[in-house]
């Protein structure tokens, strides 16, 4: 019985896979698309419509690109998902890289301890006179630093030669002037 099942049931497959075969195969009528007279467009319409000659055409403006505020970026950036609104977890994203710096244990639990260490370490560079106290000056110093933006990131800095490394002698190309004249160069002479 089993085998009389699986028979049939593979010879529909056998089927299914012939009338996909077969209607791939169909033929795609070839030539120019029809007129617009035969499509029944009106001849006043079809007139108006602009020929496939680009000479004399002028597209679209292009968009004009509007200055977003920093408040527009600073959401835009948050918002991942970019449905216009910003979850609790689009919101912590960002914090994350930070607790990861001062979780050093890697348990995904921040301890006083770990957290203690990293405020007191800079607690005591902030402290120049190590008066146990900071000044408005000392407190300055504990600002988190900006980083400068690139002028272009298109352009690469340049390599600089790595110390106790040999640097490629530069041959220079001889002076034209110097060819010409016959004189050696003697001071005074």
């Amino acid at each position: 019985m089993t085998r009389i099942l699986l028979s049939v049931l593979g010879g529909l497959m056998l089927v299914a896979a012939g009338l996909f075969w077969w209607q791939g195969r169909a033929e795609t009528e070839v030539g120019a698309p029809p007129s617009l007279a035969s499509a029944g467009v009106d001849p006043a319409i079809a007139e108006a419509l602009p020929s496939g000659d680009p000479r004399g055409q002028r597209g679209a403006a292009p968009p004009e690109a509007t200055e977003m505020t920093r408040e527009q970026r600073r959401f835009d950036r948050l918002d991942r998902d970019r449905d216009a609104r910003i979850t609790r977890t689009e919101m912590l994203s960002p914090r994350a890289e930070q607790f990861r710096a001062l979780d050093v244990n890697h348990d995904n639990l921040l301890t006083f301890e770990e957290w203690a260490v990293r405020t007191t370490t800079r607690f005591s560079a902030a402290d120049a006179n190590r008066d146990g106290w900071l000044s408005r000056p000392e407190f300055a110093t504990t600002k988190p630093k900006a980083k400068p933006k690139p002028v272009c990131r298109c352009e690469k800095p340049p390599r600089l030669a790595k110390p106790g490394r040999a640097r490629t002698p530069v041959i220079q190309e001889p002076d034209e002037s110097a060819e010409a004249s016959d004189d050696v160069g003697e001071p005074g002479a």
